[in-house]
């Protein structure tokens, strides 16, 4: 299902609903779902943020990574992390946002450029490998998004931690997988 498209990483001058910074390298072994928005979009607010709250109810308890980046190319006086901070209060955003990094070159934020967004709201979904699944231009049908997210969480995650010698141990298990008894 994943592509072969790497993905590139975020640049982020400041963060919001996270403790730690967070990469993208960090996430590996985990599916993302990306997601670039905009306080001043109107499509952000009416509907990418209402979907972005369904996500998180949906798929809260499993290991999908949501990641908001908060990326403006447009209005720059009015989009202080004082506004952004607001905004992520009255709109009951629980995610970590990111806040794109800004170009010194261009009205275009680093993110933006490396992810080659159009605007926003814009969505990239990233598998399990962290390669790009699906890159989306405004809003995907809830349906086929919470599909797609269906299929990159069923993909095998890594496991890390265990050899697989194929010996069968006294509790049943083998190879990472447990027959029932």
């Amino acid at each position: 299902m994943t592509s072969s498209i790497q993905t590139p990483e975020i640049a982020v001058s400041e963060w919001f609903n996270t403790p730690e910074p967070i990469t993208l390298a960090s996430l590996r072994g985990r599916p993302v779902f990306l997601h670039a928005f905009q306080a001043l979009c109107p499509g952000c607010v009416t509907d990418a943020i209402p979907q972005l709250h369904k996500l998180e109810q949906v798929f809260g308890k499993t290991d999908l990574a949501i990641v908001g980046i908060h990326t403006v190319f447009e209005h720059h006086a009015a989009m202080s992390p004082v506004t952004l901070k607001a905004f992520l209060h009255e709109y009951r955003i629980k995610s970590p946002v990111g806040v794109d990094l800004a170009d010194e070159h261009s009205d275009i934020p680093i993110t933006m450029q490396r992810f080659a967004l159009r605007g926003t709201p814009s969505s990239i979904l990233i598998g399990r490998d962290g390669n790009i699944i699906n890159q989306t231009f405004g809003v995907e049908a809830d349906l086929v998004l919470g599909a797609r997210i269906a299929m990159a969480l069923s993909e095998r995650a890594p496991d890390l931690g265990s050899t697989d010698d194929g010996e069968k141990q006294a509790d049943g298990c083998a190879g990472g997988v447990c027959a029932a008894a």
